[in-house]
C-alpha cells in the first residue's frame, strides 16, 4: 500500500482524507478529542476499525495535550473527550469498543503525565493489533475462496477501513494468488465501493470491476458471481450483522441464488450485549447527501430517508 489511514505520533494524529479520495490524497493533523471526533462524523475517516483507532487515537491525543493540568481538571476534561468521541458515530461499535480499552487503561495511571504516557501506548497498541488481526483474518479467510472466484464486494472494507490491511479486502489481498477477480459495488450515496474500494484494488494490480449497486443480482443470475464477502460495523450477539446499507439487499440476492455470503471482522465488531440486529442503532445521515453529490444537487426539495 501507498498510503496509510492513520499516523500518530507526538500527541498529533494525521488522518487520511478519505472524502476526497481518490483525486487527492491529503493527512489534515488534529491536536484535540472534539476535532477527531469531527472528522469521524464527517467521514474523514470511516470503517468500523478505523474508527475505534481513532478514537483510541483521540483520547490519547486529549491526554497528552492536557497532562500538565492538575487531576481533578485533567479528569474533567477527559471525560468531556470520552463522551464526545462516544457520540461521533452510532452504529460502529468497535468506536465503544476502543474507548472501554481506553478508560481501562487510565486506571493504570496515577498522575495526568502518568496517565497520558498510558494512554498513548494503549492507543498505538490498538493501532498495531488492528493490523495484526487483519492479517490473520485474511490468512485464514483465504482459505474459503475457490481457486478464480469473482467475488463481490460492499463499500469499502480495505485498508483504508482499518489501521490496515483490510477485512473483507484483506481477506481478498490475501487471496489474490488464486487468479480472483471482484466486483466492486458502487455504494450510493458516498460512493465508498467506486471511490475507495476500486482504488485500493487499482493500485494493488487486484482485477476488479465497478459495478452499480443494483447490478449485483443481474449477475448472479448470469452464474458470473461465486461468492461474496463483506466487513460489519456490528455483530450482535446472535449473529445478525449490521453494515452499510444496502448489505442486506446484496445478502438476500445471495441466498435467493446459492452463493456463499461471507462477513471478515474482528472481535472487536462483536457486541455480546446487543441480543440482535433489531437492538443496534442504525445512524440516519443529512439529506444531502442523497439530494446530490459534492457541488452537484439533483433533488433539492424532495424528502430524503438516508439511513446509512
Amino acid at each position: 500500500m501507498s498510503f496509510d489511514t492513520l499516523r500518530f505520533e507526538g500527541g498529533r494524529l494525521e488522518l487520511i482524507d478519505q472524502r476526497i479520495l481518490p483525486g487527492k490524497i491529503e493527512y489534515p493533523v488534529y491536536d484535540n478529542a472534539s476535532a477527531i471526533a469531527d472528522a469521524i462524523r464527517s467521514m474523514v475517516v470511516r470503517g468500523a476499525p478505523a474508527i475505534g483507532c481513532a478514537a483510541a487515537c483521540g483520547i490519547a491525543v486529549e491526554a497528552m495535550r492536557l497532562s500538565h493540568l492538575e487531576s481533578g481538571e485533567f479528569l474533567s476534561k477527559m471525560e468531556q473527550a470520552f463522551s464526545v468521541l462516544a457520540k461521533s458515530r452510532p452504529t460502529a461499535v468497535n468506536l465503544f469498543w476502543a474507548l472501554d480499552r481506553m478508560r481501562e487503561a487510565m486506571k493504570k495511571g496515577k498522575i495526568p503525565s502518568e496517565i497520558a504516557a498510558t494512554l498513548e501506548a494503549e492507543a498505538k497498541s490498538i493501532v498495531r493489533r488492528d493490523v495484526e488481526d487483519n492479517l490473520a483474518m485474511g490468512k485464514h479467510g483465504a482459505e474459503l475462496v475457490p481457486e478464480g472466484a469473482r467475488i463481490v464486494t460492499y463499500c469499502n472494507a480495505g485498508a483504508l477501513a482499518t489501521a490496515g490491511h483490510g477485512t473483507a479486502l484483506g481477506v481478498i489481498r490475501s487471496a489474490r494468488d488464486r487468479k480472483i477477480s471482484v466486483y466492486a459495488c458502487e455504494t450510493r450515496p458516498l460512493l465508498q465501493g467506486a471511490r475507495l474500494t476500486s482504488w485500493e484494488l487499482s493500485m494493488e494490480k487486484i482485477p476488479v470491476t465497478l459495478i452499480c449497486d443494483s447490478m449485483a443480482g443481474y449477475l448472479m443470475q448470469k452464474g458470473e458471481i461465486d461468492i461474496a464477502i463483506v466487513g460489519a460495523d456490528r455483530v450482535a450477539a446472535n449473529g445478525d450483522v449490521a453494515n452499510k446499507i444496502g448489505t442486506y439487499t446484496l445478502a438476500v440476492l445471495a441466498k435467493r441464488h446459492g452463493i456463499p455470503f461471507y462477513v471478515a471482522c474482528p472481535i472487536s465488531t462483536i457486541d455480546a450485549k446487543t441480543p440482535t440486529g433489531f437492538e443496534i442503532p442504525i445512524e440516519e445521515r443529512d439529506a444531502s447527501e442523497v439530494r446530490g453529490y459534492r457541488d452537484v444537487e439533483w433533488a433539492a426539495d424532495v424528502p430524503v430517508r438516508n439511513p446509512a
